[in-house]
């Protein structure tokens, strides 16, 4: 096995990937396969200098920015955006290891009663998060809601990774942009940026989903939105308008999120996907 497996998968990236594929000019006879280092250096917004380190194992702990504009440079796959990251992934906390000690321990569960408080809600859609957007809990009707688009499918679901790494949150959420705006101003302002669980989560999909999330992240001017409303396309019950409140449990770092029907269709449409005669959920007016 290599010893500079990040510097041998750079250049066999770099190699593979042609110019046209790039949106640069193809120009006369290349000597060199694939994008030439200055080009790859350029669309990263990277030195040549540095890219070189990077190639040739010099330098093999480059930030997660730099790893996400790479991505994007290359084209990558989420699969193999999860490869480079693994490449460079180290296992401690960076320059001030007190950082991971001091910090509160990540929710992994809800509580028997924030459960109870779930169970009640039905069917009405809800859920319980922890600060990074980890789905801890939710009642049947948030399954029956987000359980079609693919929401639930991964081990430890999580709104963010799904919003941004799995293709089919694109067709499930027509206001995609707004969405994802709102998920990561939540992560961007609820907890301090030097929280570990957050950092590592951000480095993640800066990584794995590149200038969408990077950008965003870095955007200071986006602020989280409590309430408001989301539409979902949903493949069993079609369009859906919802409302979402949010409970905030700060005591366990915690949020229970509600999603009620904006209006008398979607009220219709939650009640037959639970299997009721419509008419047992009502629509909630939108504030004037």
């Amino acid at each position: 096995m290599s010893d500079n497996e990040l510097g041998t998968f750079l250049r066999g990236r770099r190699e593979a990937v042609t110019p046209a594929e790039a949106g640069l000019p193809t120009g006369p006879r290349r000597r060199t396969p694939g994008l030439r280092r200055a080009e790859l250096a350029t669309l990263a917004g990277i030195s040549v200098e540095y890219l070189t380190r990077l190639e040739q194992g010099r330098d093999r702990n480059p930030s997660a920015q730099v790893l996400g504009a790479l991505a994007d440079a290359l084209h990558l796959s989420l699969a193999d955006r999860l490869l480079l990251r693994r490449l460079t992934r180290e296992a401690d906390c960076g320059e001030d290891p007190l950082v991971c000690a001091a910090a509160p321990p990540l929710s992994s569960a809800a509580r028997p009663t924030v459960r109870a408080v779930l169970d009640r809600l039905d069917p009405t859609p809800a859920v319980a998060l922890n600060w990074i957007g980890d789905v801890l809990a939710r009642n049947r009707a948030y399954e029956r809601l987000v359980g079609p688009v693919g929401m639930l499918d991964a081990e430890r679901p999580n709104l963010l990774r799904y919003l941004f790494t799995d293709a089919r949150s694109r067709t499930a959420f027509p206001d995609w942009g707004q969405v994802a705006d709102d998920l990561v101003a939540q992560l961007r302002h609820d907890v301090p940026l030097r929280d570990p669980y957050v950092a590592e989560l951000a480095d993640e999909l800066t990584v794995t989903a590149g200038a969408e999330f990077a950008d965003r992240f870095a955007d200071l001017s986006l602020t989280p939105r409590r309430v408001g409303n989301r539409r979902i396309e949903h493949p069993e019950a079609g369009a859906l308008r919802l409302l979402h409140e949010t409970l905030a449990l700060p005591e366990d770092g915690q949020r229970i999120v509600v999603h009620l029907p904006a209006d008398d269709a979607t009220a219709a449409a939650l009640d037959r996907l639970a299997g009721r005669r419509p008419g047992g959920l009502r629509a909630v007016p939108a504030a004037g």
